[in-house]
């Protein structure tokens, strides 16, 4: 089943979901958009261990 990620789902006003067939896929992709979208220059494992949280099954 596809996982997800949205930027809303970690309190961030942003429409961005990142989806994957994996944890760590979803994270890559979750990882580019902050540097690019909200300009965020080094993603920390702690973000990376806090947005994990909020991962979940697709509907």
């Amino acid at each position: 089943m596809e996982k997800v990620l949205r930027c809303r789902d970690i309190g961030v006003d942003c429409d961005f979901e990142a989806k994957g067939k994996t944890e760590d896929e979803v994270l890559k992709k979750a990882k580019e958009h902050a540097k690019s979208g909200h300009g965020i220059k080094r993603v920390t494992e702690d973000y990376l261990k806090s947005w994990r949280k909020h991962i979940h099954n697709a509907s």
